[in-house]
């Protein structure tokens, strides 16, 4: 990262939990570090300087792909997406999921092979269900995880 460029935090807003935006708006503005949330559709933001919403066109992966678009090394990206936390971790970025695991190097393979062969399941007709509802241990998690990243991570200033 450039020493006169501050990380920002990107959202795969489309199916990030409301909790979750809500926790990532108070970080970004205690922290004051820019938090863009990009769909398909308009998400309203709190009129903060540190808050934005992209919408982009509909499509299918549009908003992954805007975000693969604009992040830069050393950014963080907020999605449960795994193909988008392949290319964020591709470009030297971070991807952390709602639950509080960040994705790396290490582990993107694996859950990609394990996405695959779920998709594999479902196509076949075999009823597998989605993850588990997002509960309290999943928000403090996250939050957690979210605060140790931008702890390590923003200049003190």
């Amino acid at each position: 990262m450039s020493e006169n460029r501050t990380l920002q935090l990107w959202v795969d807003a489309d199916a990030c939990p409301n909790v979750i935006k809500d926790i990532l708006f108070r970080a970004a503005e205690r922290r004051q570090v820019t938090c863009t949330l990009v769909a398909n559709r308009h998400i309203p933001v709190p009129q903060v300087p540190w808050l934005k919403s992209l919408q982009v066109p509909a499509g299918f992966d549009v908003a992954d792909d805007r975000i693969v678009e604009l992040i830069l090394p050393g950014d963080l990206v907020i999605t449960a997406d795994i193909p988008l936390a392949a290319k964020v971790v591709e470009k030297k970025a971070y991807a952390l999921n709602p639950r509080g695991t960040f994705y790396s190097e290490e582990n993107i393979r694996q859950r990609l092979t394990m996405r695959n062969f779920m998709e594999e399941l479902r196509s076949s007709g075999v009823q597998v269900g989605g993850p588990a509802t997002l509960n309290t241990q999943d928000r403090m998690a996250f939050a957690n995880a979210l605060d140790r990243f931008l702890t390590q991570n923003l200049k003190s200033g």
